[in-house]
C-alpha cells in the first residue's frame, strides 16, 4: 500500500482492553469480502476499548489546542494483503458534534455518546449512552493490577493490540487508515461491566464467558486521514 501522511497528534489515556474469543464462522458475515477475518488458534477475536481521546490535534498545533473527549470503540481482527489489521464495528464519541462531522466527512460508524469517565485511586469508571446512530450503552468499572510492559513477540497480547492499519464501513465499500505509536505498555487488570449493548447494537453474537483485560495508562500516537480503500493502492 501507498504510505499516506500522518497528519493528526493525539494520545489514549485510561484504555481498557476488553477481549472477547468468538466462532469465526459467526462474526465473518459482519466483516467485508475485501478483508479476511483474522484467527488464532481457530478463534476469531471482538474487543471492546474504552478511554480517553486526548490532546487530538493537527500535529503543527501545540498541545494547548488539543481536544480530550470519552471514547469507546468496539473492533475484530482483519488482514488485507497479508498485513495484520483491525476492523472498527463502531466508534463513539463523546463530543457528539465531531461525531456527526466526522461521519458525514468520513463514513465512518461514530456516534455522539453522553459519556462520564470517573477515577479514583487508579480506578476508572466509565459510562456512555449514544444518543445517535444504533441505541447503546456501554459502563464499566477497571483498575490495572501490576506493571506495564510490553507484550511478548509472539503473545496473544502482542497478536491483539500491535495492528497499525485499521479499516471500517463505507456504504458497499471499506475505509482504510494507519496509525503509528511505541509498542502498547500493558498492564494486567481488572474489570466488571456493568452494561454492554455494543454487539447487539451492531447485530454481532453475543460471546460467552468473561473477557481478557489488560489496560494502558497513557500512550502517545499519530494518524492519518481515512481513505477508500481502492485509492491505496
Amino acid at each position: 500500500m501507498v504510505a499516506a501522511p500522518h497528519p493528526v497528534s493525539m494520545a489514549v489515556e485510561c484504555v481498557l482492553f476488553a477481549h472477547w474469543p468468538v466462532d469465526p464462522d459467526q462474526l465473518r458475515p459482519y466483516v467485508p469480502d475485501q478483508l479476511e477475518l483474522d484467527v488464532r488458534d481457530g478463534r476469531a477475536w471482538v474487543s471492546i476499548l474504552p478511554f480517553t481521546l486526548a490532546d487530538v490535534r493537527p500535529r503543527p498545533l501545540l498541545k494547548a489546542f488539543g481536544l480530550s473527549v470519552p471514547e469507546v470503540n468496539l473492533r475484530t481482527y482483519v488482514r488485507y494483503r497479508d498485513e495484520p489489521g483491525l476492523y472498527f464495528f463502531s466508534i463513539d464519541l463523546g463530543w457528539r458534534r465531531i461525531a456527526a462531522v466526522t461521519r458525514r466527512l468520513t463514513r465512518l460508524p461514530c456516534y455522539g455518546i453522553d459519556a462520564a469517565v470517573e477515577t479514583d485511586g487508579g480506578r476508572t469508571t466509565v459510562r456512555s449512552v449514544r444518543t445517535d446512530g444504533p441505541p447503546a450503552g456501554f459502563a464499566a468499572t477497571y483498575a490495572p493490577t501490576g506493571t506495564a510492559s510490553r507484550p511478548e513477540p509472539g503473545s496473544l497480547d502482542e497478536w491483539l493490540v500491535e495492528r497499525y492499519r485499521f479499516y471500517a464501513p463505507r456504504g458497499a465499500g471499506v475505509l482504510f487508515g494507519a496509525i503509528d505509536h511505541d509498542p502498547w505498555p500493558l498492564q494486567p487488570a481488572t474489570a466488571t461491566i456493568h452494561e454492554n449493548d455494543l454487539l447487539a447494537a451492531a447485530g454481532l453474537p453475543e460471546p460467552d464467558g468473561e473477557p481478557r483485560v489488560r489496560h494502558c495508562d497513557r500512550l502517545k500516537m499519530t494518524g492519518s486521514v481515512p481513505r477508500r480503500l481502492g485509492t491505496v493502492g
